[in-house]
């Protein structure tokens, strides 16, 4: 069984794709990535099939990571439903997820920012679409505070204490 993670922004042009492939990365130096799947959505359908952002694109390169590949989807009840863990970037979009999957959401409902061991009081990543480079840095910084945390409760979910 391979256990399932979804990523979940508003356009799944930025932030969702950005954690999508951090997390990859991730995974896969932790040699995790052959039991472990990621895959991104978002709560809107306005950017379906659309590349992922130019900014957003050019900080995965920087990081060594293509994101060529990627296109635009929109979450759908199934995809949602056999996911283990479901981590949204923001705090709006907690509730469509949430109401997409009705009394399914549980405890696998998840945001990002709540792995990070800082424990921000905002575990929201805001938008980096409505500004500059730095803004994408600062959500890429974000996120990947949080990277080791979700790691953590992945091998925990798969049984593995520790590393």
């Amino acid at each position: 069984m391979t256990y399932q993670i979804v990523t979940v922004c508003t356009g799944n042009i930025c932030r969702s794709p950005m954690a999508e492939y951090a997390l990859r990365q991730a995974l896969e130096e932790e040699g995790l990535a052959d039991r472990v799947e990621v895959a991104s959505v978002g709560t809107s359908g306005w950017e379906i099939g659309n590349p992922v952002d130019s900014r957003a694109g050019a900080l995965l390169a920087r990081h060594g990571l293509d994101a060529g590949p990627h296109r635009a989807r929109q979450m759908d009840a199934s995809e949602l439903e056999q996911a283990d863990l479901i981590l949204t970037l923001d705090h709006d979009h907690v509730g469509p997820v949430q109401r997409l999957l009705g009394g399914e959401a549980g405890e696998k409902v998840r945001m990002v920012r709540s792995f990070d061991p800082d424990q921000p009081s905002d575990t929201g990543i805001r938008d980096p679409w409505y500004g500059d480079e730095s803004d994408f840095d600062l959500a890429w910084d974000q996120i990947t505070a949080a990277t080791d945390g979700i790691i953590d409760h992945v091998r925990r979910d798969l049984g593995e204490d520790g590393r």
